[in-house]
C-alpha cells in the first residue's frame, strides 16, 4: 500500500509518478475516496464529542434527553457512511502499486535499459540446439512421467538433473551466506492474510492454487518472508536483517506464452532460492546493489554470460518501486532470458505487514523497507547451462565450479 500522505499532499506529483507504473489506475478517484473519507471521519468526530458534551451535563432534560437522542442517531448514520466510503477507499488502495522511483525509466518492456553486462555470448561453429533438444541427448529432465502424474507444464527431474539442481543449491546458498543471509525454511502454504501482506491479493487472485482449507501454496518464498516480522516493531540495532530460503514454488501462470517459453522456461512448480532483506528507508537503494551483486557473482562462477536490466515502470512488479532483471544469455533461443528479479519494494509491503523498527535517534516507530530476488530460479539456469554448455555431439560440459561441487556430493 502507497503512503496516502503523498496523495494528500503532493497529488500532480504522485499521479504522474503512479502512472508511470501503471497509466490506467484511477488515482484521481483514489484521492476522492480519500478525501470523503477524511470529510467523514472529522464529521463523526464532530458528533461524538457533541454528544459526550451532553452526557456530561449535570441535569438531563428533556430537552437534552431528546437531542442526545437525535445526535445518536446522526451518529449511528455517519458512522454506518464512513466505514461505507472506508471499505470503497481500501478496496482501491489495496489496488494500488507501489509508485516508481524517480530513476525508473518510463514505458514498459522496449525502454528497459542495460545497464551492465558480462561475458562473451558463446559462438558455435555448429547450429546451437535449444534445451528441449539437448534434453533428448542427456535426459536431465522428463515431462511426459511428469505429465502422467500432474498434467501438463510440470516437470520431473531425473536423478542427473537432480544432482545438478542440488548443486546449483548448494553454491547458492554458500554465496548468500558469505553475503550475510541467514537461511530459513518457511512453510509453502500459507493464509490469505499472508498473500495481502506480500502484495499477491488481490491484485493477483487466482495466479495461486488454494487448498480446500483456504491455505495457498506460495508462488515465491517472498510471501512467506515478508509475515516473518509483520505486526512487529524491530530495533534500529537488528538492522539490516537478510534472509535466504530454497523453497518450491507454485503458480497457476504456466501456458499461454509462447515458443520462447516452452520446456522449462515456464512451468507450474518450480525451484528457486530467494533472497529477502528488511532495511532502513535510506539503505535500501545501496541494497538493492547489493542484491544484484549476489546474483551476479553465482552466474560469474558459472561462466554464463549475462546482462543487467534496470525494467520501466510498466514492466515492474506490482509491488515494486525498482527493479533490476539478471537474463542469461539461451544460444538456442538467440535471446536473453530472466534468471532473477531484483526489486526494492519500500514500504509497500511494510506498510500492510506493519513491519517497523524503533529509531534509536528518536525512539519513535517508522516503516521499514523490503526488498526480493530471485538468487536464481533454477529451471532457467539449467537452461542457460545446456544452452552455453553444449558440445557439437549434443553433450553438455558443465563449469568447473558446478562440477566440483557435483564430485564432492556424488
Amino acid at each position: 500500500m502507497i503512503d496516502l500522505h503523498l496523495l494528500r499532499t503532493l497529488p500532480a506529483q504522485t499521479i504522474k509518478r503512479l502512472a508511470k507504473k501503471d497509466p490506467t489506475f484511477p488515482t484521481a478517484e483514489l484521492i476522492a475516496k480519500d478525501t470523503i473519507v477524511r470529510e467523514l471521519q472529522v464529521a463523526v468526530e464532530s458528533l461524538r464529542s457533541e454528544k459526550n458534551a451532553l452526557s456530561k451535563n449535570g441535569a438531563v432534560t428533556p430537552e437534552i434527553r431528546e437531542k442526545s437522542i437525535a445526535l445518536g442517531k446522526q451518529l449511528k448514520e455517519e458512522e454506518a457512511k464512513l466505514e461505507a466510503a472506508q471499505e470503497s477507499l481500501n478496496y482501491l488502495w489495496l489496488r494500488c502499486p507501489n509508485i516508481p522511483e524517480d530513476t525508473v525509466p518510463e514505458g514498459n518492456k522496449p525502454e528497459n535499459q542495460t545497464v551492465r553486462s558480462w561475458g562473451t555470448i558463446p559462438q558455435f561453429d555448429f547450429q546451437p540446439r535449444n534445451h528441449l533438444q539437448l534434453n533428448e541427448i542427456n535426459k536431465w529432465f522428463d515431462l511426459d512421467v511428469a505429465a502422467k502424474m500432474s498434467g501438463a507444464q510440470f516437470v520431473y527431474y531425473t536423478p542427473t538433473g537432480t544432482k545438478i539442481i542440488y548443486a546449483l543449491t548448494q553454491m547458492m546458498l554458500k554465496n548468500n551466506a558469505q553475503r550475510k543471509f541467514l537461511p530459513v525454511i518457511p512453510p509453502y502454504l500459507v493464509t490469505e492474510k499472508a498473500l495481502y501482506n506480500g502484495g499477491n491479493l488481490p491484485k493477483f487472485e487466482g495466479d495461486f492454487y488454494t487448498t480446500n482449507d483456504g491455505l495457498n501454496l506460495i508462488p515465491t518464498a517472498e510471501v512467506s518472508l515478508t509475515n516473518i516480522h509483520a505486526d512487529q516493531i524491530l530495533e534500529e540495532s537488528q538492522l539490516p536483517i537478510r534472509y535466504t530460503s530454497w523453497t518450491s514454488c507454485f503458480r497457476r501462470e504456466a501456458g499461454g506464452y509462447g515458443a520462447a517459453e516452452r520446456g522449462i522456461i515456464r512451468i507450474h512448480q518450480f525451484e528457486k532460492v530467494e533472497l529477502y532483506a528488511i532495511t532502513k528507508p535510506q539503505d535500501s537503494a545501496a541494497e538493492l546493489e547489493y542484491m544484484v551483486a549476489s546474483g551476479q557473482a553465482i552466474l560469474q562462477q558459472l561462466g554464463l554470460a549475462y546482462q543487467v536490466v534496470l525494467l520501466a515502470g510498466q514492466d515492474c512488479s506490482f509491488g515494486s518501486a525498482k527493479t533490476y532483471d539478471l537474463e542469461v544469455w539461451l544460444p538456442g533461443q538467440n535471446r536473453f532470458q530472466e534468471v532473477s528479479s531484483a526489486s526494492n519494494c519500500t514500504d509497500f509491503q511494510a506498510r500492510r505487514s506493519q513491519i517497523r523498527y524503533r529509531s534509536l535517534e528518536t525512539k519513535k516507530n517508522h516503516l521499514l523497507h523490503t526488498l526480493n530476488a530471485s538468487s536464481l530460479a533454477l529451471p532457467r539456469l539449467m537452461v542457460a547451462l545446456m544452452e552455453q554448455g553444449q558440445q557439437a555431439d549434443g553433450s553438455i560440459k558443465l563449469p568447473n565450479a558446478l562440477q566440483e561441487i557435483l564430485d564432492s556430493m556424488w
